[in-house]
């Protein structure tokens, strides 16, 4: 339990509500929340769910027509340094553009937003727009203030911070620009830290370095952290305290031990569940909220949530507005089941929405796999594999110079090799830059290789090279290779309605038009889910994880047999996320299909892929079956991946081992002599600074490409312990 003396800011029923001509939007609709010094509180739940609207409304800095309309944001302002004397300011209560505001927006309360580079002016380098926010606050000189932007830089990790002074936001790569915005945020040593999805748009090993940095530059300095977040394994790794938010309101608050193995409230309940669990040695079927989020114009009456509620109780949760109920210090629950004693006890476990296991084996055996594997020293194809893919490269010209001259080239695939089976899915992991979309882009045929074959088995048994096929030889495969992609937002057009968006690839092959197009558009929205009457609607009037549904549709309309997934489950909440994966299993066992899975995930490949392969800066450096890649990883890399997964249990956070790689991703236009990852790893020696090393079987279809795979034993992931949790 916190002390009066630690508390930080005292968020009391506030409403921030958006007056629209449709109707008014109650983005935050009576929030209470407490923030201690020295602590993290995470607030999470799905999109829509009000988390941003609140961080937002601290700082006053909600877009119109937002504003609060009532309520009290009491920030306890510390008047020493050993903060023994606070002045009490209501932050609601003041006027947004008014000085007092803006005195304390960005020195004592600070923000890092959730993308940098929209955050960050294009136009202006990053120690400018770093320095222009300590001049604002300080009284220092530009030199002064230079000196101490570089120090910042040093402290949240960027290499050479005097040089990276004057470099554009463009120039840095997506890890380092967030760091960027950290040291921004702290330029003013802030009592306050707000970060909105800091980790969403980066690599888990990126993440891993951002979460690290916190946890440090907290410890330091002693600041409140509040941290927006969808991503439950990040709660489990860094929060003290949790924030359950749905509808506008919080649902449940307590610290993250309880909230992760007692919650209570049924929605917690049902997201904590929507997890893929790094359990390798189960394919069950993730559970998943029924229904989404409702629309903030047509809020249900009662508890907003009794429409997904496993445990709704007919004539009560759809009428009454359940209170906020104490189970202890610090510990809250708004759920009717605990403010009436007559309710106490009468929902006593989790019931999931969807209970039906997924019994999907390996399209091949073990032992078939075994004995091709023993023949070659490269990842060798059989008779059943759908696509072979060999030695492809994918170069990119760099051009300088008024005549444009080639002077160089961007190595983003170079020399890969692998197959796919009928059947089964591929999962292709690695950090951004490694290559791993423009693998998939090769594969669509988007891209002409520079070199490499990409043979695909038609059904009647015969093989075609892909690659050297002009855009009219494409034709008659384009149809039986189809893309997923990863943003459901900017990949439908919103001008069209969904009859057209899902029925182009009918239209535009000439198989479908007339009511016929509308009957097979109608039996693709019923295989993915959706309700054929919706045809009619445009985008916009779907959820994230409908429009997705839409993505899918569209790739299934020619019957394809080779689906490529890039990144398609990346940008959902994590109950959309399940409906996702559950969907995607359920096609493939329906209609047969394979998949190239391309993400940087690991507990979704760990969950959906029979085997993965690893990439690092264009070369594969390890591929095996999922279960002993994951159990038994043969190259550092891998090992540093798996190391950064976040684990949804808080209860293993002191037993992690985290490896954080050291600088960035090796640069494609000029790659390290030898191994490629050697300035990264931490078993580097002489041969791997000299030597290239081949992808070459290790073990039994396993396949490695590092010097020293035999010898090394390196830490994988092993089952991991479930959250087991029953009502009181």
């Amino acid at each position: 339990m916190q002390t009066e003396a630690e508390l930080l800011i005292e968020i009391k029923e506030l409403k921030t509500h958006f007056t629209l001509d449709e109707g008014v939007v109650k983005a935050v609709d009576g929030v209470n929340l407490d923030i201690y010094r020295n602590r993290t509180l995470c607030v999470v739940g799905e999109s829509g769910c009000g988390k941003s609207v609140t961080a937002e409304s601290i700082l006053q800095i909600v877009d119109h027509p937002g504003r609060i309309v009532s309520g009290e944001i009491l920030y306890h302002r510390a008047l020493g340094s050993n903060n023994s004397d606070t002045d009490i300011v209501d932050l609601a209560a003041l006027d947004p553009r008014g000085h007092a505001m803006r005195d304390i927006r960005g020195k004592d309360i600070a923000m890092i937003f959730q993308e940098p580079m929209t955050s960050l002016s294009p136009i202006h380098t990053i120690g400018d727009q770093i320095s222009e926010v300590i001049q604002l606050h300080m009284a220092l000189s530009p030199q002064a203030a230079r000196g101490q932007v570089v120090e910042l830089l040093r402290r949240v990790g960027i290499p050479r911070p005097s040089e990276h002074f004057d470099s554009y936001p463009f120039q840095l790569s997506g890890g380092m620009r967030q760091r960027a915005m950290i040291a921004m945020a702290l330029s003013c040593n802030p009592s306050l830290l707000i970060a909105d999805e800091p980790t969403t748009a980066v690599d888990v090993t990126t993440q891993s370095q951002i979460l690290e940095l916190l946890m440090e530059l907290q410890a330091e300095f002693g600041m409140g952290i509040l941290l927006i977040t969808h991503d439950l394994g990040v709660v489990a790794e860094i929060a003290d305290d949790v924030a359950v938010m749905y509808l506008g309101r919080v649902v449940e608050r307590g610290d993250v031990d309880t909230i992760f193995h007692d919650p209570q409230h049924p929605y917690t309940r049902a997201l904590l569940h929507s997890i893929p669990k790094l359990d390798i040695t189960r394919r069950e079927r993730l559970d998943s909220i029924r229904g989404m989020v409702p629309d903030p114009y047509n809020r249900p009456g009662g508890c907003p949530f009794h429409t997904r509620c496993y445990a709704a109780i007919p004539g009560r949760c759809n009428t009454e507005t359940p209170p906020r109920t104490h189970l202890s210090p610090n510990r809250e629950v708004s759920c009717l089941l605990f403010s009436d004693p007559d309710l106490a006890g009468t929902v006593t476990e989790y019931r999931p929405t969807e209970t039906v296991a997924v019994l999907r084996q390996p399209a091949a055996s073990a032992q078939v796999e075994r004995q091709a594997g023993q023949l070659a020293s490269v990842p060798t194809a059989q008779t059943h594999s759908l696509l072979e893919v060999n030695n492809l490269r994918m170069h990119f010209p760099i051009h300088a110079g008024l005549f444009r001259r080639t002077v160089g080239h961007v190595r983003a695939v170079d020399d890969v090799s692998f197959f796919i089976r009928t059947g089964e899915t591929l999962g292709l992991v690695g950090e951004s830059g490694c290559g791993k979309t423009t693998v998939g882009r090769c594969i669509m045929r988007a891209y002409t290789p520079s070199a490499g074959e990409i043979l695909y088995r038609e059904q009647g048994g015969r093989t075609v090279d892909l690659a050297p096929l002009s855009n009219k030889e494409l034709k008659p495969y384009r149809p039986q290779i189809r893309l997923i992609f990863q943003d459901p937002y900017s990949s439908l057009n919103p001008r069209l309605p969904v009859l057209e968006i899902v029925g182009e690839p009918l239209i535009v092959n000439k198989l479908a038009s007339g009511s016929e197009l509308e009957d097979r558009v109608a039996a693709l929205l019923r295989r993915v889910g959706l309700r054929p009457e919706y045809m009619r609607r445009f985008p916009h009037a779907f959820s994230g994880g409908e429009r997705q549904r839409l993505g899918i549709a569209r790739a299934l309309a020619l019957d394809p047999h080779l689906v490529v997934a890039d990144e398609a489950v990346s940008a959902l909440d994590v109950s959309v996320r399940a409906q996702t994966l559950n969907l995607l299993q359920d096609l493939q066992a329906e209609l047969d299909l394979t998949y190239l899975f391309i993400s940087h995930d690991l507990s979704v490949i760990a969950y959906l892929c029979d085997r993965v392969a690893v990439m690092y800066v264009g070369k594969l450096v390890e591929m095996a079956d999922a279960d002993d890649l994951f159990a038994n990883p043969k190259h550092p890399y891998t090992e540093a991946l798996l190391s950064a997964v976040p684990n949804p249990n808080p209860r293993l956070r002191q037993q992690k081992q985290r490896i954080v790689l050291e600088g960035d991703v090796a640069d494609p236009a000029n790659p390290p002599g030898g191994c490629y990852f050697h300035p990264r790893c931490m078993y580097v020696k002489e041969r791997c600074r000299t030597e290239a090393p081949e992808l070459r079987l290790v073990s039994d279809n396993h396949y490695s490409a590092c010097h020293f795979a035999e010898e090394l034993n390196l830490r994988g992931i092993g089952v991991q312990p479930s959250l087991a949790f029953t009502a009181t």
